[in-house]
């Protein structure tokens, strides 16, 4: 492959584009990098490079509003808006430690478009939720912008959601307008001890549908709570709930979730420094990280109904040894498989088939991706409705082409 098309701005990016297009090429989109090793290994004539589109282009935090190039890192963003005691809610994740690459690799455009979210998703929703408007340049080598720099915005089409979550296979994005909310002021962490996954289903339900406002829910197997908790517990399962806010309604909301939750099991409290650190590590699924002891399994990122999360994981490991973290209280499980020729691929569809749900295989050597659906496949209707979806922004599939589904 030749070197990338590195570009200095949207105008280079619009050129690039039109290039490939005139001599019938296909272009990869990268930001920073960090999420090459997600999807399918297709193959493209050249890589665009947008890491050079750096920087915050605007920051209003009476307004709640950010604006920033594409490649501008996540973790500049995060300190900028820290300064201000605010944060981006939907706690975007680094698939860092999981891809065994660095920390800190994320661009806002990475973010977006995988519309990475974290636990906070059950509260504060997923990165679609916080996309305000974006410019960007489509298959067709135009330059065209939707949304806008407001936090109330309902003009026209919301092509933002169509966005989020296009893995750039629509347009690669050259700017991107967030909302931006104030950080809490502390957080604590409740841990109930020793549930089996079926228990800590009923227990999230029933915390869910609390007034306590909780900002987490996930359940840990004992292997990965010793790693998260140490000196807690140990050799225990352990079942987290965050609750954020201002001090006196933290104690409070904690107090009210510990007079609920003590039926289920011992209890423990986990302090703010402490539990900072425990939802960040959920947040990046560091325990099934490349350097650990599952660094070189596949790993399954698998979304369903909260009350059905038990079961599916039930019927995986009925028929492969699989580990398994359940975040979003229950909606959102990781699942690390021992190896196998498909990675456990026919096994987590069955799963999500009889329970409900979608799966992405996260982690894989690239020739099983090559071989197997990455993401859930689609059929009939909706997936003619991707085809023309995708021929309309990008009619000669120069864009990502194969990144999803092959020969999309």
């Amino acid at each position: 492959m030749a070197d990338p098309l590195k570009v200095r701005d949207a105008r280079d990016v619009e050129t690039a584009v039109r290039w490939a297009i005139a001599q019938s090429k296909t272009l990869e989109i990268v930001g920073r990098g960090s999420k090459r090793a997600l999807g399918r290994p297709a193959q493209w004539d050249a890589t665009l490079d947008l890491s050079a589109l750096n920087g915050v282009t605007l920051y209003e935090p009476e307004e709640l509003v950010l604006t920033a190039q594409a490649g501008t890192p996540l973790r500049e963003i995060e300190s900028l808006v820290d300064r201000s005691n605010q944060e981006l809610a939907f706690e975007p994740m680094d698939y860092g430690p999981l891809l065994g690459m660095p920390h800190g690799r994320s661009s806002i455009g990475g973010a977006i478009v995988t519309n990475l979210s974290g636990p906070r998703r059950i509260k504060a929703g997923a990165a679609r939720d916080h996309f305000l408007g974006f410019s960007g340049v489509s298959g067709r080598g135009e330059t065209f912008k939707s949304g806008g720099r407001v936090v109330k915005n309902v003009t026209g089409y919301d092509l933002c959601k169509l966005m989020a979550g296009s893995w750039g296979t629509l347009a690669a994005l050259t700017e991107i307008t967030i909302k931006v909310l104030p950080r809490a002021e502390t957080e604590m962490t409740l841990v109930v001890q020793g549930l089996v996954d079926a228990g800590a289903a009923k227990a999230m339900a029933a915390a869910m549908g609390s007034p306590c406002d909780v900002s987490g829910a996930a359940h840990l197997p004992a292997r990965v709570a010793a790693q998260l908790l140490p000196g807690l517990g140990a050799g225990k399962a352990a079942t987290v709930f965050r609750i954020e806010g201002v001090e006196p309604s933290v104690v409070h909301r904690a107090r009210v979730l510990s007079e609920l939750m003590k039926s289920y099991g011992a209890l423990a409290m986990v302090e703010p420094q402490r539990s900072r650190h425990l939802w960040r590590a959920i947040r990046d699924v560091t325990p099934f990280g490349a350097d650990g002891p599952v660094g070189t399994y596949p790993v399954w990122r698998i979304s369903t109904a909260p009350t059905e999360g038990a079961e599916l994981a039930r019927l995986i490991s009925e028929d492969i040894e699989a580990e398994f973290i359940f975040d979003w209280a229950g909606g959102l499980i990781w699942a690390v498989l021992a190896p196998s020729d498909d990675a456990g691929e026919a096994i987590v569809r069955a799963a999500t088939t009889i329970c409900g749900g979608h799966a992405m295989l996260v982690r894989a050597p690239a020739a099983i991706r090559a071989m197997v659906p990455v993401f859930a496949p689609e059929e009939g209707a909706l997936a003619a409705l991707t085809a023309r979806v995708k021929h309309g922004f990008d009619p000669q599939g120069a864009l990502n082409p194969g990144r999803m589904w092959a020969g999309i």
